[in-house]
């Protein structure tokens, strides 16, 4: 299917082939609409965990070959061939590195939370894997201080659940995507007895995520537990970063050279993706979308969300061959699909720093965007 989409797009669009980047998930949707949410999400992503996610999105949209989802992730090559050169999501790496202060452990300043700033670390260590100078070694070193800090010096819960937050305990659904992917992809690529620790740790995170924010009766997540303002509602953007953190961990352990060893806890990862999208798309909406309190009738629409966990399922479905939940996400993308604007703005989205409300006329969600990316990226897979 993916072959007969590119063949589509180089035949109706093939000016915009022959320009750079080319997005090769765009394939079966409107390019040119396409590159003006990418563009976008581009020029309003500032907070790490945006940037990161970012990073991420382009790496799916426009370099497919090098996502965790695709076997020559681990490892990709050592040098980067000109047309897939990841100019975009290396260029996030370099910044990172370049605006990261003197004697600080994190990828970047994090405003309070332990887990946002790793999000960067997988463009990082896609960076340091494919330099060029082979004596530059700041993306190592940083990398390595990020996973020190994670797991030498953040606090943790009583359960040794890693902190999302530096202040206090809070274990937020949002860390799962952030920390533990670059956690595991850290250990696929040291690709010995050290990785295969390092990939056990990301996946024990999870776990310990999981034993303090699923609901069992709801068959979802809560959002913050262990705060002194805890949110207990099922967020469905919370819902959405632990369903796409777990299912880049499992890609990882999936493509890495332990993934034998670790068939249990890819079965496991497994099961716990599938709680929650059969969580969620049961309130799926009748025109397509979520709300942004999943099961809570009064809550608003959220087309943000709901593009993260199509995606997600996309890319369970197809890497599983469990297809039971790809209606909705069919469903999901047309509404998702709907809700861009001509200026490739997405529409109808809650605001990602005060979740309770939706973002405000004339602002957008940075995520959003990128969860546009990842959507289109995951369809063109699928």
């Amino acid at each position: 299917m993916y072959w007969c989409r590119l063949y589509a797009a180089i035949v109706l669009f093939p000016a915009l082939v022959s320009s750079a980047p080319v997005p090769r998930a765009y394939l079966g949707l409107n390019t040119t609409l396409l590159r003006l949410v990418r563009d976008n999400a581009v020029n309003i992503s500032t907070h790490s965990w945006e940037n990161g996610t970012l990073a991420e999105a382009l790496t799916e949209a426009e370099w497919p070959r090098l996502t965790p989802y695709m076997p020559v992730s681990i490892f990709p090559p050592a040098r980067l061939p000109w047309w897939e050169n990841a100019f975009d999501v290396l260029s996030i790496a370099e910044t990172t590195i370049d605006q990261k202060a003197n004697g600080t452990l994190p990828l970047a300043n994090g405003e309070g939370s332990v887990g946002d700033p790793a999000s960067l670390g997988q463009a990082v260590l896609l960076y340091n894997w494919t330099r060029a100078d082979l004596n530059d070694t700041r993306f190592s070193t940083a990398a390595g201080d990020q996973l020190g800090y994670l797991l030498n010096n953040a606090p943790r819960a009583p359960s040794g659940a890693i902190s999302h937050r530096v202040s206090d305990v809070e274990l937020w659904a949002d860390f799962v995507y952030m920390a533990p992917p670059f956690i595991a992809y850290f250990g696929a690529l040291q690709n010995d007895s050290g990785g295969l620790a390092i990939l056990q740790i990301a996946y024990d995170q999870i776990r310990l995520y999981r034993d303090a924010l699923f609901d069992a009766d709801a068959s979802l997540w809560r959002h913050i537990a262990l705060s002194s303002s805890n949110d207990t509602g099922h967020w469905a953007t919370g819902n959405a970063w632990a369903a796409a953190g777990m299912m880049r961990v499992w890609a990882i352990i999936n493509h890495s050279s332990f993934s034998s060893q670790m068939q249990p806890q890819k079965n496991n990862l497994t099961q716990w993706i599938d709680e929650i999208l059969t969580g969620v798309w049961k309130y799926q909406q009748s025109n397509g979308t979520l709300l942004n309190y999943v099961d809570q009738p009064d809550s608003f629409a959220d087309s943000s969300s709901t593009a993260l966990l199509a995606a997600t399922t996309f890319r369970y479905s197809l890497l599983t061959y469990d297809g039971k939940h790809d209606t909705a996400a069919l469903q999901a993308l047309s509404l998702v699909w709907q809700s861009i604007d001509k200026n490739g703005w997405l529409l109808n989205t809650v605001d990602p720093e005060a979740w309770t409300q939706p973002t405000q006329n004339g602002t957008h969600s940075p995520e959003g965007q990128s969860f546009v990316l990842l959507l289109a990226a995951a369809w063109a897979a699928f």
